[in-house]
C-alpha cells in the first residue's frame, strides 16, 4: 500500500474564528470610492488600507482617512502591524502641501496624521510632521490637527520638541501593550521610552492633549492593563484607546483572546474612574476611529474642568 500520509503537507495552525461583534460589512459605498479615489489623486498613503483597518468602510464613506506620511514602508517589523518593512524611498517633499489639500477637499474639521517608522532619517521623520501640520495652518486653519507619531529611537527629545512647537492640537504615541509583552510584540521599541517621549509633550506644553492606546487579546493579563493606565496617568495623559488585536495574516502574532465588548465596558469605567479625560474602548475602538467627535468631547471636558477650578478659586 502507497503511504500516502507521507505526502500530505502539514497542517496550518487554524486561526481563531472572530465572534460575531468584531464582523463588518465590506465597503461599497459612493463616499467609500471617491475617498479612495482622493488618495490615490494626491498620491497619499493611509494607515486605513496598510494596516487593514476594520472600520475602514464606516469611516470613508465619511470622509475621515487617516493619512500615512513619509511613505509606506517602515524600518522596523512589529509583530502585530501589517505595514511591510525594509528600505524606505526618498521622503516625498509635495506630501504636506498634498495632505493639505486632501483636508480641505474633503471639508475636515479634524485630521490624524500618523508615519510608519523613519530610523534611517537624521531626525526619525519630525520635520515632515513639522511641514505637514504648517501646510494645514496655512490652508484649512479651522481644521484641528491630530498626530500619531512613531518613538523616534536615539532621536527622540529633539524631534518631540520640534513637533510640539509645531504646534498640534493633539499628540498620540500608542504603547500597544503591557510591558511584558514587549519582546515578542514591539521588540523595537522600549514601554518606558514611549512613556517619555508623551511626559515630554506634557512638559514642552501642558496644553497640547496626550493621548496613547493599547491592543488587547495579546495575552495580558487584566492586572497589567490596569498597572499601564495608572502608568498613562502618571504621564498626564489624557486619552485612553482600547481595542481588539486582530491578526492581519497568519505570519503575525496570533489572537490569545477575543475580548468581550462587556470586558471593554468594565476596562473603559475603570480608566475613566482613573481620570482620563476621554476614553475609547471597544472591540472596533483604534486610533483614529471617531477622532473628531472623540476630540470634541475631550476639549469640552477641559474647560469644563477648567471653569469650575476657576469658580473654587474665585469663591
Amino acid at each position: 500500500m502507497t503511504d500516502t500520509a507521507s505526502n500530505l503537507e502539514p497542517a496550518q495552525p487554524q486561526r481563531m474564528r472572530k465572534p460575531d461583534w468584531i464582523r463588518v460589512k465590506a465597503p461599497t459605498s459612493k463616499g467609500y470610492g471617491e475617498t479612495r479615489q482622493l488618495m490615490r489623486d494626491l498620491k497619499l498613503n493611509t494607515v486605513c488600507e496598510e494596516a487593514a483597518c476594520p472600520n475602514i468602510g464606516e469611516c470613508w464613506t465619511k470622509k475621515h482617512a487617516t493619512v500615512m506620511i513619509l511613505g509606506d514602508v517602515c524600518t522596523r517589523a512589529c509583530a502585530f502591524c501589517n505595514v511591510k518593512t525594509g528600505m524606505p524611498r526618498k521622503v516625498d517633499i509635495s506630501e504636506p502641501g498634498h495632505v493639505a489639500e486632501a483636508a480641505a477637499r474633503m471639508g475636515l474639521e479634524h485630521i490624524v496624521i500618523t508615519s510608519v517608522d523613519r530610523d534611517d532619517l537624521p531626525d526619525g521623520g519630525a520635520s515632515q510632521f513639522v511641514k505637514v501640520i504648517k501646510a494645514l495652518r496655512e490652508q484649512t486653519p479651522q481644521t484641528t490637527i491630530e498626530i500619531l507619531t512613531p518613538d523616534f529611537r536615539n532621536k527622540m527629545e529633539g524631534a518631540v520638541a520640534a513637533i510640539v512647537e509645531a504646534g498640534p492640537d493633539v499628540y498620540n504615541h500608542n504603547l500597544e501593550t503591557v510591558p511584558r509583552l514587549y519582546p515578542t510584540i514591539r521588540p523595537g521599541a522600549r514601554y518606558y521610552a514611549s512613556l517619555r517621549l508623551l511626559e515630554q509633550v506634557k512638559r514642552l506644553n501642558p496644553m497640547i492633549f496626550t493621548k496613547s492606546g493599547i491592543m488587547l487579546g495579546l495575552g495580558e493579563e487584566r492586572l497589567e492593563v490596569h498597572q499601564v493606565m495608572d502608568d498613562m496617568r502618571s504621564a498626564q495623559i489624557d486619552f485612553l484607546t482600547m481595542g481588539q488585536y486582530l491578526q492581519p495574516t497568519p505570519k503575525h502574532t496570533k489572537v490569545m483572546e477575543f475580548v468581550t465588548p462587556k470586558a471593554f465596558e468594565a476596562y473603559g469605567a475603570i480608566a475613566r474612574a482613573k481620570g482620563f479625560l476621554q476614553v475609547a474602548s471597544s472591540p472596533l475602538t483604534r486610533s483614529s476611529y471617531h477622532a473628531g467627535e472623540d476630540f470634541a468631547q475631550m476639549r469640552a471636558t477641559r474647560e469644563a474642568q477648567l471653569a469650575k477650578a476657576a469658580a473654587r478659586a474665585g469663591a
